[in-house]
């Protein structure tokens, strides 16, 4: 028998997985896997979709956190970046965004989903002056 010190051990299923309209942005939705949970708090992760239709007002802003990796899984989405200018994610695009890197979602495709892995699971998001 296994004794795990770290972490819980947790499934998340697609099939039985809810997205919900609360969170970060509210052009997307959000599914989140139980990591946030089974890890006490120290990483989070979640899918994110686009709510069809709706666009992102673009405003510049920084997260305080650890570690954060957005991987695309279907349609596209461009960022811009402090320092690194637009980005054009498509799927099977990854980005690792350092702590505290300006940045800012100017437009996606509205079938948008994208996987996004951060630590710790809650984090400090402020807005940003336009670079």
């Amino acid at each position: 028998m296994s004794t795990w010190t770290n972490h819980a051990f947790t499934i998340s299923h697609a099939d039985s997985g809810t997205f919900e309209g609360a969170g970060l942005r509210p052009f997307f939705e959000y599914r989140q896997l139980g990591i946030d949970t089974a890890t006490d708090g120290k990483f989070g992760a979640h899918v994110i979709r686009a709510v069809p239709g709706m666009k992102s007002p673009g405003t510049w802003h920084s997260h305080q956190l650890e570690f954060q990796m957005v991987y695309v899984t279907k349609g596209w989405v461009v960022f811009e970046y402090e320092g690194q200018g637009e980005q054009v994610l498509r799927a099977g695009s990854c980005v690792l965004q350092p702590c505290g890197i300006v940045h800012r979602e100017l437009r996606h495709s509205d079938d948008l989903e994208l996987i996004e892995i951060t630590s710790p699971a809650v984090f400090t998001t402020t807005e940003e002056g336009a670079e």
